[in-house]
């Protein structure tokens, strides 16, 4: 298993990992970012915590170059029958690296295509035009060599069959990572006051300008809302300014938490869950975690996003970058409070019914296996 962010093997892949090892499959687990707490949660996995050079963010040709090579050598060296790569990078130069080392089979997992398939209007820039078609050269050769490629939406699907990226003939379409059901439980309700909950990376392209705006108009009429935004800075070149944040908190109109190891006991004190994202996100972990906790959900009409969220069911979609229509939706829950409750519960039943992550693991443990 190929990252470029060794937290993520325990937060995102766990589960998938215990439910390989537990079949009797050896797992490398190869991460550039390692600590020694993280190597000794991955251990307990039952994997094999192993040190890679990666550069998880930016376009350093001589740096990846260099980054491929070793990766391949490693691989030669622990001669794995099969990988998996998830994350833009890891897709791309771990399935060179492992085809260069003559891996015998080779999977990717695109959660999403990310920052640089982002459309906004940054993405006309020369630099951002001439960024994405490079990606889009590196992931076609890539995924090129990849026996099978795990998408978690018809959107993404769609994006690269259509572009040439990919083949659609080795595309499996899973629709999100899930959660473990039992370890996210529905939590009792909270009514008063309202608390409006964005858990995310503090990228633009999540959201967080228009969460904050939306937080601004309705601090306005309902004075007592509370509006909390959970998720540190990232090298991601969409963050949000840590001065920015401490900013907007200063002045009361959020109150912004910062990076946090369990998202569980923030989940519990809020009554809705806001993700207005435009982000090319896979489906939104975010998302299916406050489902299984019970709490409604206001996102955007957008890619991925549109996979958890029947609207006025168990929540309400808006059109991307409009503040004003985030507003409205979540003053909703302000205006009949009755809403958190029966949208949150049908939230919880579509959990079930979709993302249970052993049902999911299940089916990525098929398609490896096949």
């Amino acid at each position: 298993m190929i990252t470029s962010q060794a937290f993520s093997l325990v937060n995102f892949r766990g589960p998938l990992i215990a439910a390989l090892v537990s079949r009797g499959t050896r797992v490398y687990a190869l991460a550039p970012d390692y600590d020694d707490d993280l190597k000794r949660r991955v251990a307990a996995l039952g994997a094999h915590p192993v040190d890679c050079s990666m550069a998880r963010a930016g376009l350093n040709p001589l740096r990846d170059l260099g980054d491929l090579w070793r990766l391949s050598r490693l691989l030669r060296r622990l001669a794995p029958d099969a990988t998996l790569a998830y994350f833009v990078k890891p897709v791309i130069y771990g399935s060179i690296a492992a085809w260069l080392a003559r891996v015998p089979d080779r999977y990717s997992l695109v959660a999403g295509l990310g920052f640089v398939f982002t459309d906004d209007p940054s993405a006309r820039r020369p630099g951002r035009r001439l960024l994405r078609a490079v990606v889009a050269r590196l992931y076609r050769f890539a995924l090129a060599r990849n026996r099978r490629v795990i998408l978690q939406n018809q959107d993404d699907l769609h994006t690269l069959a259509s572009s040439g990226i990919l083949d659609a003939r080795k595309a499996v379409l899973i629709r999100g990572t899930g959660v473990d059901l039992d370890h996210y439980r529905l939590a009792p309700v909270v009514r008063s006051p309202p608390v409006f909950l964005l858990v995310a990376r503090m990228l633009r392209e999540k959201g967080v300008h228009d969460f904050v705006a939306a937080a601004r108009l309705l601090k306005a009429r309902h004075p007592q809302a509370r509006f909390i935004l959970v998720g540190g800075t990232d090298p991601n070149p969409g963050s949000v300014a840590a001065a920015e944040l401490e900013s907007w908190a200063q002045e009361g109109v959020v109150e912004w938490v910062g990076q946090v190891e369990d998202v569980r006991p923030w989940m519990a004190r809020a009554s809705v869950f806001v993700l207005p994202s435009y982000y090319r996100e896979g489906v939104p972990r975010g998302n299916q975690e406050a489902m299984a906790m019970g709490r409604p959900i206001v996102t955007t009409d957008w890619v991925g996003c549109r996979e958890t969220v029947e609207d006025g069911v168990n929540g309400f979609m808006v059109p991307v970058r409009d503040p004003a229509a985030l507003a409205r939706a979540m003053s909703r829950f302000v205006e009949d409070p009755d809403l958190i409750e029966t949208m949150g519960l049908a939230g919880r039943r579509m959990a079930e019914e979709r993302f249970d992550v052993h049902d999911i693991n299940r089916r990525i443990v098929e398609v490896l296996q096949a």
